[in-house]
């Protein structure tokens, strides 16, 4: 549904009156911040650092007490099952202005990037609330998914006494999805026509590792300074803070640490049912990855798997794991 000159013209007009406004509602987290849930966090992102977790390391670090991994922060202020089930506040000038693009034919939603800056660690007992702002709309752009609009929002984060404590940027394409020919949607299905992955960001800090898997090679980053292995690929150590790293290659064994099934939504580019497990490699790190050629119901917590480098679509390889 493309809208003419005039129609757009005056589309655009209406989104003026969105920027610059604050969305209307407050996220308040349900719980202070507390140990329990950084150590949920720690043991899930396989995050030692004695400062988040152990009590008596914390209090000999230079914070002298249990304080929150920085990148929790938004994690405090999530709505849940309410948030997931679509519960949105009649309120909330963000949903209201995704449901206007809805209603012009930029059904299509796809997160493109975001940023946070975190002011300070957050001690146990503070209450974080978090306030949004539609920063940007910008004007109609191209992209290969489709025409549309990038909508960028920020929002701040405050404790208890309104003391600012990190903020995050975040940026969404609404877009109108690319038509197919007549001819395109007339003909028979074609394998070339199949729905691709959504690509990697590439960077200095990870485009050494996608290089590694072009070549059939499952490499694991390895701090030069202390030993400890990390994945995925960043820039520090999260145990002894260096910045040094090289890295070996793994040989592809595991176990299966935990994994979901994911049936619905279904995004375009995989095949569902999904096994999306975390593997305990056998060189000592975990690894995220699709278990494939196994019946979902089979796959169990301690399943020994191997994996092998494959095209998972007509451009992309990625590692997935089948049983050993």
């Amino acid at each position: 549904m493309s809208l003419s000159g005039k129609e757009r013209e005056e589309f655009e007009k209406k989104l003026e009156a969105y920027v610059g406004i604050d969305i209307g509602v407050e996220d308040v987290a349900r719980d202070e911040v507390n140990q329990a849930m950084i150590r949920h966090w720690c043991e899930a992102m396989g995050d030692r650092c004695g400062a988040y977790a152990d009590v008596e390391a914390a209090a000999r670090s230079v914070h002298g007490e249990i304080v929150a991994p920085p990148a929790m922060l938004q994690a405090w202020v999530l709505g849940g099952v309410a948030m997931a089930a679509g519960q949105a506040d009649p309120r909330d000038k963000q949903k209201e202005l995704h449901r206007f693009f809805d209603e012009h034919g930029y059904t299509g939603v796809v997160a493109t990037n975001t940023e946070q800056e975190y002011k300070r660690y957050l001690r146990l007992g503070e209450r974080i609330s978090a306030r949004t702002l539609i920063e940007s709309i910008s004007e109609q752009k191209a992209t290969a998914i489709g025409i549309g609009y990038f909508i960028n929002t920020r929002t701040v984060f405050q404790n208890q006494h309104g003391e600012e404590v990190g903020s995050m940027t975040f940026r969404v394409l609404k877009f109108e999805a690319a038509e197919q020919p007549a001819a395109a949607v007339d003909a028979a299905p074609d394998a070339s026509a199949k729905p691709q992955r959504l690509k990697p960001g590439l960077g200095f800090d990870n485009k050494w590792w996608w290089d590694c898997l072009e070549k059939g090679e499952l490499a694991i980053q390895k701090c030069s300074q202390c030993g400890v292995l990390r994945h995925p690929p960043r820039p520090m150590c999260h145990e002894c803070q260096s910045t040094s790293w090289e890295y070996i290659f793994s040989s592809g064994q595991g176990t299966i640490y935990s994994y979901v099934v994911i049936r619905y939504p279904e995004v375009p580019g995989y095949t569902y049912p999904l096994v999306v497990a975390v593997i305990d490699l056998a060189e000592g790190t975990r690894f995220v990855g699709n278990v494939v050629d196994i019946d979902p119901d089979e796959v169990e917590v301690g399943m020994k798997v191997v994996a092998s480098i494959e095209l998972v679509d007509d451009e992309m390889k990625l590692p997935v794991f089948r049983p050993a």
